[in-house]
């Protein structure tokens, strides 16, 4: 059997990851692939565990002690979900992975980066590089805009969601940063288009796979 596809989706919160992640399983399962929908933090037992500790705003990490946790659930994630996954020939389609990592934990916390925590990143991965990232470009004032017009509408934000303007805009910018550093895997779009373009520009994107 031959070994699936792994495609990351990543963005800033109200990018329109969740609704474009969901579009893109129907049609890749309308061309016969086997899926499987999956996301970080919390995609595997444990996962959901480290995500309640990251996420809910009960305990506050400190930076160290966020990105640590961040790359337990990595590992956990890559050996229980997407290796057995992508050895059975099936796709995976993941909410985040290792690009979000640099973005928010590095970049946004500001930790001081001299090599050896991309090196931790690597090796929280066990050599696992997505073959495909889509990155949903919008900007932080116009992610901000989606964001109140769902919180009005009831749902609720994430510790990470509260953080302050500087921190989403840091943020924002190491995306821009990690796309020009990898063109060939990681591939822009434009998310302030209507769902129906983005979906398109998707599609013509991993046919190419």
């Amino acid at each position: 059997m031959s070994q699936g596809k792994f495609i990351t989706f990543e963005g800033g919160d109200g990018s329109g990851k969740s609704t474009q992640l969901s579009l893109t399983i129907a049609w890749l399962q309308a061309q016969g692939k086997e899926v499987i929908q999956t996301f970080e933090p919390g995609g595997s037992d444990l996962g959901q565990e480290i995500r309640k500790l990251l996420l809910s705003g009960e305990f506050i990490p400190v930076p160290a002690c966020e990105l640590l946790l961040f790359l337990a659930d990595r590992a956990q994630h890559v050996e229980q979900v997407i290796k057995p996954a992508l050895l059975a020939g099936k796709w995976v389609v993941c909410d985040r992975y290792t690009d979000s990592t640099l973005a928010y934990q590095l970049a946004g916390r500001k930790l001081e980066d001299n090599g050896l925590l991309r090196e931790m990143l690597q090796w929280a991965e066990q050599g696992l590089s997505p073959d495909q990232t889509i990155w949903l470009d919008l900007s932080v004032k116009d992610a901000a805009k989606r964001m109140a017009e769902r919180q009005a509408g009831g749902e609720a934000a994430n510790r990470l969601d509260e953080e302050k303007s500087s921190f989403h805009q840091s943020v924002y910018e190491a995306f821009q940063s990690i796309q020009l550093e990898n063109q060939k895997r990681m591939q822009r779009v434009d998310a302030k288009q209507s769902i129906e373009q983005v979906q398109s520009d998707i599609r013509d994107l991993l046919g190419q796979l």
